[in-house]
C-alpha cells in the first residue's frame, strides 16, 4: 500500500512541471497554455520554445517566418446527422501575446492565429506580407478553408490595410473582411476607446476571440495583460463560417508570424482554445518573463570597482566593434558577379540612403501595389530623384530582369520618365527615377484639395504626350517595348504640367518582328484588354486598349469601374458607349470642366477611347495610327454600333477574369502579379 501511495505521489509530483495543458468534454476539445515548457507544439520555420517557456516565433532575422500549430486537430463541423442546428460549432480562443521591434514604425508583418485543414502545407508562403500563410498566387484562393485573426504591424497598400497597427478577420485571404486600429474599450470609467500599440516592446497584451456558431458573429477583444476581458469587443462582424470549413476535415489551430524586411521579434507567452464554450482561463501569474529590451542597471559602482577598469576596456572595445559592423552592414548590398556589367546604372544603397534622410516617411510621397516611393536628392550631384522600394521574394529570372532594367534605363523621350538605375539590398529592389514635381495625373483628376483642376488645353497635351511616348515604346526604339501597366497613376507631371509615363516595373522588351511571349496576366483591372484572360499575352494592342481607357478616364474625369448611385458597378467604356448610341455623349465630359473644352476635340477624343478600347484587337488601332488622328493628319473612321457588340465587363469575364476582383474600382484594384515574381 505505501508502494502505491508513493507512486501516486510522484505521478502528482511529476504532473506539477508539466505545462497547464488539458482537454475537456472528453472530445479533447480544449487545451490551456500558461507558458509552453515541456509542451509538444508541432513547430516550424523558426519556431522555437526558449528554455523558460516562451513560444518565439521569431528571432529578430530577416525574412523569416514562423509557425506553431497544437497537435491535436479539431472537428469544426457536426456530421450532417446531428441534431444540432449549428452548421459550424462555436470556439473561443484566448492568448497573450508581444512584439519586440527598435522601431515601432518598421516592425514586420505581425502574427496571425489561424484556423486551416489539419493537411494544409504552408512550405510555400512567403516570409514577407504574407505573413508566413500565402503566397502571391495562394492569397485569395476559396480552396485554402482558413480562418484567422491578424494582428499587423506594417501597413500594405497590396491589401487595403488601414494602418499599421490593426486587428483584422481575414477569410482566405490577407484583404480582412473587417478590421480596427488597435485598442479596447475599457469598463472603467468613461467607457471609451483606448489606443494600443501592438509593437508594445516589453509589454505584454491578451487577445480573446469568439466564434458563435449560430448567430454566425465574431467577436474580437484585447487588453493589457492583467485586465480583464473587455465587456465590449473591439470589433464585432457576421461571417458564416460554414462557407469556410468543411465537414469531411479535421482543423488545426495555431500562429503564424513572419518579419520580411524589419528586425523584430514575435512572442507567444500563453494560449487557450476551446469548442462550444469559453476558452480556460490562462493563470497570468504562470506565464513567462518577456526578454528585457534594454540591458539591465549595473551593479553598484563599489561592488565593481575592481574589474571597473578591464569591464571598461571590454565595453569601449565591443562599442566600436559593434558601432564599425553595424555602420557597414547598414549599407550592405547585395551584389553578384554577372551584376558588374550593368555598373554604371547601378546606384550605392549609401547614396540613396543619404538622399531620402533614411526614407524617412516625410519623404514618402506614393504607396503603391508594388512598393513605396520616396523623394531625394543625391548628395553629389544634388539630382532630385524618386525612388521606388520593393520586396521580392524570389531570385529566379532576376538577371534577366535587371538586364531590362538596364535596357528601359537607356531610354530617352520628353513624355517618358527616366529610369536611372537601380540597387538591390537583402530582400529589395530600388528603382531610382527621375522626379516630378507635380505627381501623377491621377492626384489631378480626382480632386485632391492641394491639386489643381486640369484645364482641357492641359488634358489634350497630355493625352498627346502620352501617346508620343508610347509610339517611342513600340515602333521607334530598337527594340519593342510593351509597358503593360498604362493608367492616370502611373502617369506623371512634371513642373510644366507636361505628361510622363513612367512606372516601367511591368514592362517587356522584344524584339522588332518577333512574337511576344505568353506570360502571366499582369496589370490593373479596369485597363486589362479582354484576350489578357484566355491568352495572357502582352502585345502593343493590349497597351492599347489600356491607353484607350486612359483617354476616356482623362476626357470623362470618372475611373474605369464606377460606382453607380444603386451600389453597383458601371464599366467606364461601356458608359461612354452607351451614351454615344443615345446621341449623348457629349454628357459624358469631366463636369469639373463646366463646358470649357473644344467640342471637335473632345468628340473626336471620345470617338477614339472607344476606338481603342474596342473588345476585338484586331478592330482597334496602331499607335502611329492614333497619332495621326490625334494631330489631324487622318480622318478617323465612323464608329457604328457592331463595333462594340457586347459590353467590356461581361466579355472580360467570359475570358477568365474572375468577378469577384472585376467588382474592385479600379483606383483600388491591385496590380496582378506580384513583384517577388520578377520573372513576369
Amino acid at each position: 500500500m505505501l508502494h502505491v501511495k508513493l507512486i501516486f505521489f510522484l505521478v502528482l509530483l511529476a504532473g506539477a512541471n508539466l505545462p497547464a495543458c488539458s482537454a475537456g468534454g472528453g472530445d479533447d476539445d480544449q487545451f490551456v497554455y500558461s507558458g509552453f515548457t515541456g509542451s509538444n507544439l508541432t513547430l516550424d520555420g523558426a519556431a522555437v520554445i526558449t528554455r523558460t517557456g516562451l513560444l518565439e516565433l521569431t528571432n529578430g532575422t530577416l525574412r523569416q517566418k514562423a509557425h506553431a500549430v497544437h497537435p491535436v486537430p479539431f472537428r469544426l463541423r457536426r456530421p450532417p446527422s446531428s441534431s444540432s442546428t449549428e452548421a459550424v460549432r462555436s470556439f473561443s480562443a484566448s492568448f497573450v501575446f508581444a512584439i519586440l521591434c527598435p522601431d515601432a514604425d518598421a516592425c514586420g508583418h505581425g502574427i496571425v492565429l489561424f484556423v486551416a485543414p489539419a493537411d494544409h502545407d504552408f512550405s510555400g508562403a512567403f516570409p514577407s506580407q504574407y505573413i508566413g500563410l500565402f503566397n502571391g498566387s495562394s492569397n485569395g484562393d476559396a480552396g485554402n478553408h482558413l480562418f484567422g485573426v491578424e494582428l499587423d504591424t506594417d501597413q500594405n497598400n497590396e491589401f487595403r490595410d488601414i494602418d499599421g497597427n490593426h486587428v483584422g478577420v481575414d477569410i482566405n485571404s490577407l484583404t480582412s473582411i473587417d478590421s480596427t486600429s488597435a485598442g479596447y474599450y475599457d469598463d472603467a470609467g468613461d467607457h471609451g476607446f483606448r489606443n494600443l500599440t501592438l509593437a508594445s516592446h516589453d509589454k505584454a497584451m491578451q487577445v480573446w476571440v469568439d466564434y458563435n456558431g449560430t448567430a454566425k458573429q465574431i467577436n474580437i477583444a484585447m487588453a493589457p495583460l492583467k485586465m480583464a476581458k473587455p465587456s465590449k469587443p473591439l470589433l464585432s462582424t457576421t461571417y458564416d463560417l460554414s462557407t469556410v470549413f468543411t465537414i469531411d476535415k479535421p482543423y488545426k489551430v495555431g500562429f503564424s508570424s513572419a518579419t520580411g524586411s524589419f528586425n523584430s521579434k514575435h512572442y507567444v507567452l500563453g494560449w487557450s482554445f476551446a469548442m462550444d464554450g469559453p476558452a480556460p482561463a490562462i493563470d497570468i501569474d504562470k506565464l513567462p518573463k518577456l526578454p528585457r529590451f534594454a540591458p539591465k542597471h549595473k551593479p553598484k559602482l563599489v561592488e565593481i570597482i575592481p574589474p571597473l577598469a578591464t569591464a571598461t576596456f571590454i565595453i569601449a572595445l565591443g562599442t566600436v566593434s559593434f558601432v564599425w559592423v553595424r555602420r557597414r552592414m547598414r549599407y550592405t548590398e547585395l551584389l553578384e558577379d554577372w551584376e558588374v556589367e550593368f555598373g554604371p546604372h547601378r546606384f550605392s544603397y549609401k547614396d540613396l540612403f543619404h538622399a531620402t534622410d533614411g526614407f524617412k516617411s516625410v519623404n514618402l510621397v506614393g504607396v503603391g501595389g508594388f512598393g513605396r516611393v520616396y523623394k531625394g536628392v543625391l548628395p553629389s550631384s544634388k539630382l532630385e530623384i524618386a525612388v521606388k522600394r520593393v520586396s521580392h521574394d524570389s531570385k529566379q529570372g532576376m538577371k534577366e530582369f535587371i538586364a531590362e532594367v538596364v535596357s528601359i534605363g537607356r531610354l530617352q523621350h520628353r513624355n517618358l520618365v527616366q529610369l536611372l538605375g537601380y540597387c538591390r539590398r537583402k530582400g529589395e529592389l530600388l528603382l531610382v527615377y527621375e522626379y516630378m514635381s507635380n505627381g501623377s495625373l491621377d492626384k489631378h483628376l480626382y480632386g485632391d484639395d492641394d491639386k489643381q483642376i486640369l484645364d482641357w488645353g492641359q488634358r489634350f497635351r497630355i493625352i498627346k504626350g502620352i501617346a508620343s511616348g508610347l509610339l517611342y515604346l513600340h515602333e521607334e526604339w530598337e527594340k519593342v517595348i510593351v509597358h503593360r501597366d498604362i493608367k492616370t497613376s502611373n502617369v506623371l507631371l512634371d513642373n510644366e504640367m507636361n505628361s510622363r509615363l513612367g512606372d516601367f516595373g511591368l514592362a517587356r522588351l522584344y524584339d522588332h518582328g518577333a512574337d511576344p511571349q505568353t506570360t502571366h496576366v499582369v496589370g490593373t483591372i479596369g485597363y486589362l484588354a479582354p484576350e489578357f484572360g484566355r491568352n495572357s499575352k502582352a502585345t502593343p494592342l493590349t497597351d492599347i486598349f489600356a491607353f484607350g481607357i486612359f483617354i476616356l478616364e482623362v476626357t470623362c474625369g470618372r475611373r474605369p469601374i464606377m460606382e453607380v448611385p444603386q451600389g453597383d458597378q458601371l464599366v467606364l467604356v461601356d458608359w461612354v458607349l452607351e451614351n454615344w448610341h443615345r446621341g449623348s455623349i457629349l454628357e459624358t465630359v469631366d463636369p469639373k470642366l463646366h463646358g470649357n473644352y473644344n467640342v471637335d476635340e473632345v468628340y473626336m477624343v471620345l470617338k477614339l477611347g472607344l476606338l481603342c478600347s474596342h473588345p476585338l484587337s484586331n478592330a482597334r488601332p496602331t499607335i502611329r495610327q492614333v497619332m495621326k488622328y490625334l494631330n489631324g493628319d487622318m480622318a478617323m473612321p465612323e464608329l457604328v454600333p457592331t463595333h462594340h457588340s457586347f459590353h467590356t465587363l461581361a466579355l472580360m469575364q467570359n475570358q477568365g477574369f474572375d468577378s469577384y476582383v472585376m467588382s474592385y474600382p479600379s483606383s483600388m484594384a491591385p496590380s496582378l502579379s506580384p513583384m517577388s515574381n520578377l520573372s513576369a
